[in-house]
């Protein structure tokens, strides 16, 4: 088994091998944690404003196909006057493009504008009108993991006007890359990326699959806002380079190595693994047998890294990812397989070029364990007496000792509302959060091994405004 990330432009058939200019960031650090205090989150998630069909209405008009003599890809028209937004591996190095609305309209694209130091971005500008439907920027700063979010574009250059919606699976804003699992395709690329109220928040550039797959599994990266809007005042400077930058690599391709259940072995990550173009980070792979039912343990340790654990389903499916809760730098993760078949393990590094020796061990757990004591059991209710969070959820808070190494499993789960649970740690820094334990079901899970000795405090929380009723919370 190998598998390859592919760039999302499309010639009919998909487009894999060099992409222009193409810089990926870091899109495997851990989460943007944020801050619970005072009964209120310094920043809140996104309450859902609009659904998919008030977004696609309001934005689909300015979106666009774009053709060019190598590719074809998606853009977003961003001002009135012709100006449209897309990724730099998409117009290749061509003078000009077509460029097709929403309505079947055609025009002469002229490319004006390309990233710098390896930025996938362009700018095309069109001629003879000065009235086209255009998409709002977002506020940088203001994308939220776990935040609803669609996109919008023309998948395999033969279905203009596509729209799938997801989530914000992780960011990294000091390295800049949004990873969703929105479902992007080739010919997405340079397509945007919304939040639910109709605003631009990143470019779709690149998706993560397993060799063979053709299309999205789950994992798909967009540049965001905070690298977009420099490019765009050295657009409208007339400072960005006109001509296509250098090429550089895209895929990468590895073979993966089967590990057995229950077993250990050591690795190392060094000039000899795989890349992950997302950010440059070294990464072994590894595939094992799993059965639907089945719990899996996954952990690496490292004293040499930071380890980072990803898991994928036969399917390709992101199932899991982890950085700290092994303990330390220490990366632990502790699944239910959905399904029958092979599983793919990363074992990664939390930053580029991070080297150095690792153990990796897969072990499961008893299909008949004995009886786990419970930490904590409640019932509880969320109405018109519970106190709000800042996007106007309402939430109740419990609390636990707990000790240094130990792991616990968190359960929050009602028949009357969509939960989502947090937790925080004697410091009230967010030790992790859940909204959905798994895709058929509302309730919230979260199993995490405790970093320190103290007091933690759960926040049990509906996922959005309108959520109230019954619900019982569950520590073991």
């Amino acid at each position: 088994m190998s598998f390859q990330v592919l760039r999302l432009a499309s010639s009919g058939l998909i487009v894999v091998g060099t992409t222009l200019g193409l810089t990926l960031f870091n899109a495997m650090s851990p989460v943007e944690w944020f801050s619970v205090s005072g009964f209120g989150r310094s920043a809140p998630r996104v309450a859902l404003a609009q659904d998919a069909e008030t977004v696609y209405a309001e934005v689909s008009p300015a979106v666009v196909s774009i053709e060019s003599d190598s590719a074809t890809g998606s853009g977003t028209l961003i001002r009135s006057d012709g100006l449209v937004l897309t990724n730099a591996h998409v117009v290749g190095d061509a003078r000009s493009v077509t460029v097709i609305l929403a309505d079947g309209t055609q025009y002469v694209g002229e490319v004006i504008g390309y990233g710098e130091t390896g930025l996938d971005l362009a700018v095309v500008r069109l001629q003879g009108d000065d009235s086209f439907p255009t998409v709002r920027i977002a506020e940088p700063g203001s994308v939220r993991t776990g935040q609803q979010v669609f996109a919008i574009g023309n998948p395999f250059g033969r279905f203009q006007g596509s729209i799938t919606q997801g989530i914000v699976s992780r960011i990294d804003r000091e390295q800049g890359l949004i990873q969703t699992d929105a479902s992007i395709n080739p010919g997405n690329s340079g397509g945007p990326l919304l939040n639910n109220r109709g605003e631009l928040i990143g470019v779709n550039t690149a998706i993560y699959a397993p060799r063979g797959s053709a299309g999205n599994i789950g994992i798909g990266f967009a540049i965001p806002i905070e690298q977009i809007q420099p490019f765009l005042a050295a657009v409208n400077q007339g400072a960005a380079p006109r001509t296509a930058q250098q090429q550089t690599p895209f895929v990468e391709e590895r073979t993966v190595q089967p590990l057995t259940l229950n077993s250990q072995i050591q690795g190392r990550l060094d000039d000899n693994s795989g890349i992950l173009p997302a950010d440059n980070s070294y990464f072994n792979a590894y595939s094992f047998a799993g059965r639907a039912g089945q719990q899996v343990v996954i952990h690496m340790s490292s004293s040499e890294l930071n380890p980072y654990l990803i898991l994928l389903s036969p399917t390709g499916t992101a199932l899991a990812q982890d950085d700290d809760s092994g303990g330390g730098r220490n990366s632990r993760l502790s699944v239910t397989l959905p399904d029958d078949g092979t599983y793919l393990i990363l074992a990664n590094s939390y930053a580029a070029g991070e080297q150095g020796n690792y153990q990796l061990e897969l072990s499961t757990i008893a299909t008949n364990p004995q009886p786990t004591v419970a930490i904590l059991q409640t019932e509880g209710l969320l109405g018109s007496s519970s106190p709000k969070l800042e996007d106007g959820s309402l939430y109740e808070e419990h609390s636990f000792q707990g000790n240094a190494g130990q792991t616990v499993t968190i359960s929050l789960e009602s028949s009357d509302f969509d939960t989502y649970l947090i937790l925080l740690g004697p410091n009230d820094q967010v030790i992790g959060e859940n909204d959905d334990a798994a895709s058929n079901t509302l309730n919230s899970t979260l199993t995490i091994t405790l970093p320190v000795t103290g007091t933690y405090r759960i926040i049990a929380n509906a996922y959005d405004s309108e959520g109230q009723g019954r619900y019982v919370l569950t520590v073991r």
